[in-house]
């Protein structure tokens, strides 16, 4: 038996429906899911960052205060994890931290992505090396900082001469389109996932999700609704792109839903359920009309979802990624203990053509526990 090659990956999307923490063998030369834990974001520290990611005063006192929070948050999710796994610190290579994302603005003059969770605090509390802060090498580059992702769908998931799309469906949705070809890889956001909805039926009946879209389901999508959401810029703009709650977000959501107040709510919800679906087929059709379509993600476990994405895809066979190996939920907590693997081995992540960088680079930063 070889001896163990062991990552941990620490996960929190734009969702912040808690963090993942993924402990990964890749002594195989494949990454080996060894046990998984989620640790739920007290509701104090998730007020703190919804009220970060939108502009206000202090917000230098309170990045700092939430930042090192955050920190002790995850390191608090790798303490749970090796508790559980039986694995002792010191078997831990390093562990790869995404952060909790609170601006993403790669469009500016001088574009900008900021994730916090101090890796200085997680190394302290946990005696393990913490690689962080992935994306703001490639945004150095000229690229987009997002999606990271592709780099492991590709590594992961490619099939010579099978058209494939990794579709992961997190608050934002993107998707890896993996052509047969490794020189084609192609990946991009294509709009809001979760958020939206979430942020709906948290709105109107104070429940944190539309458990397999039951909401949804029991309305009737307007078409004009629709097609006034599928108006915005960002659907038309060309890949590279990314976006986040900078743009779709609860404020944009009120506006567009000024002209609509006399809808029922649970038709807006299936019509934003909808806005999902018919940005992720729109992109996915012009790449390729047919195919093999896996999903990760929370999004994965929405059964409306999964059904309305499948009658807008007629050409794709829909599974989740438990089909080809890995099971949905951990895909991105395993992409990035698979990212601090790269950095340890001096290995470049990024792809340029998806990430818009001007070339590959090793990603991060390596702060130590000692």
């Amino acid at each position: 038996m070889s001896q163990p090659e062991y990552y941990i990956g620490l996960m929190s999307g734009t969702s912040m429906d808690g963090v993942d923490a993924v402990l990964v063998d890749f002594s195989s030369g494949y990454p080996l899911l060894v046990y998984a834990h989620t640790e739920a974001i007290p509701e104090h520290l998730l007020k703190g960052l919804q009220r970060l990611c939108q502009p206000s005063t202090d917000e230098i006192n309170r990045l700092g205060r939430i930042d090192r929070s955050v920190g002790l948050l995850f390191a608090k999710a790798v303490n749970q994890l090796l508790t559980h796994s039986g694995v002792s610190p010191s078997e831990v290579i390093a562990i790869g931290s995404h952060g909790q994302t609170v601006r993403h603005m790669p469009n500016l003059e001088v574009g900008f992505t900021l994730q916090i969770g101090d890796p200085n605090t997680i190394a302290v509390e946990t005696g393990i090396d913490v690689i962080a802060d992935f994306r703001r090498k490639d945004i150095a580059l000229g690229g987009q900082g997002a999606p990271l992702v592709p780099a492991f769908h590709q590594q992961v998931f490619a099939k010579n001469d099978t058209s494939r799309v990794i579709l992961n469906i997190g608050g934002i949705a993107n998707i890896t389109y993996l052509p047969g070809d490794s020189n084609q890889v192609l990946g991009f956001d294509t709009g809001p996932g979760n958020n939206l909805i979430d942020a709906f039926i948290q709105q109107v009946q104070q429940q944190p999700f539309d458990k397999d879209g039951k909401w949804a389901e029991s309305g009737t999508s307007n078409p004009d609704l629709l097609k006034q959401l599928l108006s915005h810029a960002y659907f038309s703009l060309q890949y590279p792109k990314s976006t986040g709650r900078e743009l779709f977000n609860q404020a944009w959501l009120e506006q567009q839903l000024s002209e609509f107040s006399h809808l029922d709510e649970e038709d807006i919800q299936s019509t934003l359920l909808d806005l999902t679906c018919h940005s992720i087929a729109n992109d996915v059709t012009k790449l390729n009309p047919q195919g093999e379509m896996y999903v990760c993600g929370g999004g994965a476990l929405n059964k409306a979802l999964m059904r309305r994405l499948s009658l807008l895809l007629p050409g794709y066979k829909l599974a989740t990624t438990t089909e080809i190996g890995v099971d949905p939920k951990w895909v991105e907590g395993i992409a990035f203990a698979w990212l601090a693997m790269r950095y340890e081995h001096h290995l470049p992540a990024n792809l340029p053509a998806v990430t818009g960088a001007r070339r590959e680079a090793v990603l991060g930063g390596k702060f130590s526990a000692k």
